[in-house]
């Protein structure tokens, strides 16, 4: 049973980074368009902060949380879309403080949770670990899409080994996603994180592999970056077709990003 406690500490430190990133500015800059179409950075902030509700209720209402799953059922394309709109209208500062009166109230739920419990989630059932990993992950994401619109450049860390595992432990999830049948064979996974250190997943002798940059991985599993602009190397057809299907995140796959036609970095 693996202790929740370092990945909430990181999902923090991640929090903090991209609430750094905006509260400082203006009513004009959270108006901004970001990569995500139709998505404002409010849009951004609100969407963390609606699904850091959702979470929380997975944790402490077991009973809320089916009936927000019902109303995904009910309106399965546009349910995260809504909901971001619904917190997006809040006044920026309002909603600022509405996603970290959120967050924190998710943090002290995920900590006191008893060691070993399973919370309901739109996939499978999930433990205060995953649901940290998962939110740090999102929370890493749509923080790109932010500094991305305010051309920020943020320093890779070590808590990319979080998005980076996560992204390796839903491969099957994304050929499902697209309609496909998952190979039967685990790849190899070798990653440089942002220090140089080797990060590595899966049978050393698999024939199927993936290699390169650890952020360039987690930019790739959470479509923030198309795969023509990464140095990431498939060795191996399977291993090549998941590279182009790559999702670390629940829900459709949705259009991804465009080439930027740079040289790969």
């Amino acid at each position: 049973m693996s202790d929740p406690t370092p990945v909430i500490d990181d999902l923090r430190e991640e929090s903090e980074g991209v609430d750094r990133l905006v509260a400082g500015l203006d009513p004009a800059q959270w108006a901004l368009p970001t990569p995500a179409a139709g998505w404002t950075v409010a849009h951004q902030i609100a969407h963390l902060a609606w699904t850091d509700h959702s979470a929380l209720l997975a944790v402490t209402d077991a009973d809320g949380f089916r009936k927000r799953v019902e109303q995904a059922l009910d309106a399965p394309h546009t349910f995260v879309d809504e909901g971001a709109e619904e917190y997006a209208r809040s006044a920026p500062a309002d909603l600022l403080a509405r996603w970290r009166e959120g967050r924190a109230a998710l943090e002290k739920a995920l900590r006191e949770a008893p060691a070993g419990a399973r919370f309901p989630w739109y996939g499978p059932p999930m433990s205060a670990a995953s649901m940290a990993t998962a939110r740090l992950m999102e929370t890493w994401a749509h923080g790109q899409d932010v500094a991305d619109t305010l051309g920020v450049m943020r320093p890779p860390s070590d808590r990319l080994r979080h998005v980076a595992w996560l992204g390796v432990r839903t491969r099957d999830f994304a050929y499902g996603a697209h309609g496909l049948t998952p190979p039967a064979e685990p790849f190899r996974v070798e990653l440089v994180g942002p220090g140089g250190e080797p990060w590595t997943y899966g049978p050393e002798d698999a024939p199927q592999r993936v290699t390169g940059p650890a952020l360039d991985f987690c930019l790739l599993v959470t479509r923030r970056a198309h795969r023509a602009d990464l140095a990431l190397t498939a060795d191996g057809p399977d291993a090549d077709r998941w590279l182009d299907i790559a999702q670390a995140f629940a829900g459709p796959p949705g259009d991804g990003r465009e080439p930027k036609g740079d040289t790969a970095r």
